[in-house]
């Protein structure tokens, strides 16, 4: 299968944005302060201040445009190559541009470039520093992008790996119940069959779409209806869906029924007399607090590796669609284990 246009024009960052923008007119306008603390003796005053960073953001702007205009071209080259010709071009329009203030300050003496500078060393320097800070900002946009896209692969990876959340045993054990209810409860039978395909379904469909809160709450609930069918009385469940709850809120797919299924299979499943699952839902003032508490064995005889492994692997995820202030807790506390997760509400999630 041929890789998809996007990813191959990844390794070129898109001034057309304006975050992308924003860093390459900070770029310049730090030079301008850094010229400006130099002790060399030369004299800065406001209206020089003023004038240098006037010209040097106008540089900035322009040499973004041309970039922005020329990133299709350019991404179809060698990362190197295409990198030279990025900075090449970019110095080429500090020349030019060099070239056209120096004259018209020499024909309207305004005072835009400094008193004694020649032509060429104004042009040379120019240029040369564009070169520079076009090359350093080029360069650390394409590392910052280089890590965004392996966190992203690394995402798509423990997606991946969630699908295989679904274990053999469980199919074989829902398939199992299905087939004992059949000819007592076909109702029931036909009902959980269609639970374990929208559980399929959702598993092998993770990684190429996003969810929302209604769907994982139906997902949940569908996976819980094959279990307690399986455990009977062992696994009692309780909801608390404190209302009002942003029901449409856009959601990494497959984050909450791993960990109810943690909570089923590493919890209720392995204690004699079951247990209680508790999910709770609350809308807070700037997140989505969703909890899931459960009767566990000690810490000591643990839960197993695939626990801690989903778990991470939701972390990462949720970290990777919200930032920095999405984030899971997880633990024992007296016999019971309660995982939480806080999704901002007011952050839209990163499309994979």
């Amino acid at each position: 299968m041929s890789e998809p246009v996007g990813e191959r024009e990844s390794w070129l960052p898109d001034l057309c944005r304006l975050p992308r923008l924003l860093v390459m007119l900070s770029m310049a306008e730090l030079i301008v302060i850094v010229l400006a603390l130099v002790p060399d003796g030369s004299h800065w005053n406001y209206g020089r201040f003023v004038s240098s960073s006037a010209f040097a953001l106008w540089l900035a702007l322009a040499i973004s445009v041309l970039l922005c205009g020329s990133r299709r071209l350019l991404a179809q080259l060698p990362p190197a190559l295409g990198g030279f010709l990025a900075t090449i071009s970019a110095a080429a329009i500090a020349a030019a541009l060099a070239a056209v203030t120096h004259r018209i300050d020499d024909a309207t003496s305004v005072a835009l470039v400094p008193e004694g500078i020649s032509f060429a060393r104004f042009v040379g320097g120019t240029t040369a520093v564009a070169a520079l800070a076009v090359g350093v900002v080029l360069r650390y946009l394409y590392v910052n992008d280089s890590w965004k896209a392996q966190v992203r692969a690394n995402a798509r990876a423990e997606v991946d790996a969630l699908q295989a959340r679904i274990k053999p045993h469980f199919l074989f054990n829902s398939m199992n119940t299905i087939a004992g209810l059949v000819r007592s409860d076909p109702v029931v039978a036909e009902r959980a069959v269609l639970d374990l395909s929208d559980l399929f379904r959702a598993a092998l469909g993770a990684s190429q779409s996003d969810s929302s809160l209604d769907e994982e709450v139906e997902l949940a609930e569908r996976y819980l209806a094959i279990e307690q069918l399986r455990l009977g009385e062992r696994l009692r469940v309780v909801w608390r869906k404190r209302e009002p709850l942003p029901w449409k809120m856009p959601l990494p797919r497959l984050i909450l029924q791993p960990l109810v299924e943690n909570a089923v299979l590493h919890g209720v499943s392995r204690l004699p007399a079951g247990g209680e699952v508790e999910i709770e839902l609350t809308q807070l003032a700037d997140r989505l607090l969703l909890r899931i508490r459960n009767p566990a064995p000690t810490p000591a005889e643990g839960r197993a590796g695939g626990s801690r492994h989903a778990q991470h692997s939701i972390g990462q995820r949720l970290r990777y669609a919200y930032g920095p202030t999405a984030r899971m807790t997880a633990g024992w506390d007296g016999g019971y284990y309660l995982c939480e997760l806080h999704v901002p509400t007011g952050v839209e999630a990163q499309s994979r």
